[in-house]
């Protein structure tokens, strides 16, 4: 097995530590979310906390893609987070990536970056609508998404669970994970509002989104909550069709899990 190992410049000193922290993944506990597809674990290095996220080998075609076609998971993790920290946009900080491929197939890939301590993630304000500074924290996330895309990051996964929230003395922070898919240009009216499209099943949160990204682009707002709860609807609409048709294609694998 080959390794192709990148880690930052700025952290070249503990490049051994680095490796050797990934090539003994599996002996760690401390796992991070729910784990279905890619596995995060907590580790430490130097007395510093970082997270080491193992994607899933892809399948057989995808193995040959990734090995000579296109760049891996990791490796657009950790060249699109660079990016984001020079457009002055927040993400935990890159530190490294591994990549495992034989001659010819792609197999195991890491990427390491320095775990964020979050007070919440914009999940919770599609479940908890009695968070304290509710609103002024949907806001101050809508002014964050403006600013992606002033910035020309259009984020094809601006969903609930890639978006960490901290609190400091001034408001809050906001961080952007699992980087993997982005595009970066101009964005033209219709990109910018699709890109709210997978945050929420809720009219009222789309109702004080539209009303802040109108403040932010001085656009119509009546143009944005139409357009926006619209691609809403259809994204709420493609997502729970999928997930009919895969429960009808697996159904052994639910009836294995009960």
């Amino acid at each position: 097995m080959q390794h192709k190992f990148k880690i930052h410049p700025n952290y070249e000193s503990i490049g051994a530590k680095v490796k050797e922290t990934i090539a003994n993944f599996e002996k760690y506990t401390d796992i991070l979310g729910d784990a279905e597809r890619n596995v995060i674990k907590i580790v430490e290095v130097e007395g510093e906390k970082y997270t080491i996220k193992s994607f899933k080998v892809p399948n057989f075609i995808n193995q040959i893609v990734y090995r000579f076609f296109r760049k891996s998971k990791a490796e657009r993790s950790y060249n699109y987070a660079n990016k984001l920290l020079e457009l002055g946009i927040d993400t935990p900080f890159p530190l490294a990536y591994n990549l495992c491929v034989t001659p010819v197939l792609f197999k195991e890939s890491y990427y390491v970056s320095k775990l964020i301590e979050c007070d919440l993630t914009y999940r919770e304000l599609t479940t908890d609508f009695d968070i304290p500074d509710y609103e002024v924290i949907l806001r101050a996330f809508t002014r964050f998404t403006y600013k992606l895309h002033k910035c020309g990051v259009n984020f094809l996964d601006h969903s609930p669970g890639n978006t960490l929230i901290k609190k400091n003395e001034e408001g809050y922070e906001f961080y952007l994970v699992d980087l993997n898919r982005m595009k970066f240009g101009e964005m033209n009216f219709d990109t910018r509002v699709k890109n709210f499209a997978k945050l929420t099943i809720h009219e009222s949160m789309v109702s004080v989104m539209s009303n802040e990204y109108a403040k932010c682009t001085g656009e119509n707002e009546k143009e944005i909550f139409d357009l926006m709860w619209q691609y809403t609807q259809e994204f709420q609409g493609r997502y729970y069709r999928k997930r009919r048709i895969k429960r009808k294609v697996f159904f052994w694998k639910a009836k294995y899990r009960e």
